[in-house]
C-alpha cells in the first residue's frame, strides 16, 4: 500500500493521524528560502523546529517520523545531528541542486537514520542520473509545488500530465528505489480529482505520497473529534480506492491519465487567463 504522510508538530493530531492509519509523521523544518520561493502562493510554510520532533518521537509509536530539515548549508551537520537525536526515522533534503549536495547529505546522516531526496528542482532533475549513482539513497520523493515552479508552469500537475514525472520516476525505479510525488487531497476533492491523481500513483509505482493541508487543515479546526470524524472517513477512503484501482486494467489507466491530461491543461489554461 503507498505510504501516506501528514505535516503537522500538534502532538494530538500525530496520533489522530496515526490511530487513522497514516504511516508517517511528518515534521517540517525547512525554512531557509522558502518563503521568497513560494512567495504569494496559498502553500504550507511551517514554523517546526527540533524540540517539536522530540515531542513527536514520545508521541508516535506506530508511524515512522519523517524530517525535512533545511536544504544544505553551512550548519547541515549540526541540524541534522540534531534531528537525528531527537528521533527522527527518515530526515529529507530538499533543494538539492547537484549530486555533491546530495552526497554531502547522506554523508552527514551516516546511516544513523534512513535517508529522502526531495527532488524539486530542474537542476536536480538534470543531474538524475548522476544522482541515482550514489549509494545511501533509501528513498526519492518529487516535490511539485516547487518544481513546477522550476519550470516556469502555472499548475504544479502540469509535470504530472506532460510525463514529466513519468520520465523520473522511470530512472528512479531502475534502480530500486522507492519514491513518491506531489500531495493528495480526500477522495471526491480537489480540481484535479484526487481519485485521479491517485490511479496515476499506482500506474506509476508510486510507494508514498502527502496528505495535503486541504485533507485536513486541523490549523482551522478547534474540535480535535471533528479532525478525528476527518482523518478516519478520510484514510478509510484513500486505501478503499486503492485497492479498487489495484484491480483495474492497463485500459483504464491510459484513459484516466488521458482525463488528467485534459483536466490539468483546462486549468492551467484558466489559470493563464
Amino acid at each position: 500500500m503507498i505510504k501516506l504522510m501528514y505535516i503537522t508538530n500538534d502532538v494530538l493530531v500525530a496520533r489522530i493521524a496515526e490511530e487513522a492509519g497514516v504511516d508517517r509523521i511528518f515534521v517540517d523544518l525547512e525554512t531557509l528560502g522558502k518563503a521568497e520561493r513560494q512567495g504569494g502562493m496559498d502553500t504550507v510554510q511551517s514554523k517546526h523546529t527540533v524540540a517539536d520532533v522530540e515531542r513527536m518521537r514520545s508521541a508516535v509509536t506506530g508511524s515512522k517520523l519523517l524530517v525535512r530539515v533545511n536544504p544544505i548549508h553551512d550548519g547541515s551537520s549540526e541540524e541534522i545531528n540534531s534531528v537525528i537525536a531527537a528521533g527522527a526515522d527518515i530526515v529529507m533534503l530538499p533543494m538539492y541542486k547537484t549530486p555533491r549536495e546530495a552526497e554531502k547529505f547522506i554523508s552527514f546522516v551516516g546511516g544513523r537514520a534512513k535517508t529522502m531526496l526531495l527532488l524539486e528542482t530542474k537542476e536536480a532533475d538534470a543531474c538524475l542520473c548522476e544522482t541515482l549513482e550514489l549509494d545511501g539513497i533509501d528513498e526519492m520523493y518529487i516535490g511539485l509545488n516547487d518544481l513546477h515552479l522550476s519550470y516556469g508552469r502555472r499548475f504544479m500537475f502540469e509535470l504530472l500530465a506532460d510525463g514529466t514525472v513519468e520520465r523520473i520516476t522511470r530512472r528512479i525505479a531502475q534502480r530500486g528505489i522507492p519514491y513518491g510525488f506531489g500531495g493528495i487531497a480526500a477522495i471526491g476533492t480537489g480540481t484535479l480529482p484526487a481519485e485521479r491523481i491517485l490511479a496515476e500513483h499506482v500506474r506509476l509505482g508510486s510507494s508514498s505520497v502527502i496528505l495535503s493541508r486541504s485533507f485536513c487543515n486541523y490549523e482551522k479546526i478547534s474540535d480535535y473529534g471533528e479532525i478525528k470524524r476527518i482523518f478516519d472517513g478520510g484514510v478509510k477512503a484513500l486505501r478503499d480506492e486503492e485497492a479498487a484501482l489495484r484491480a483495474k486494467d492497463e485500459a483504464f489507466f491510459e484513459e484516466n491519465r488521458r482525463i488528467v491530461k485534459s483536466i490539468t491543461e483546462n486549468i492551467a489554461e484558466g489559470m493563464a487567463k
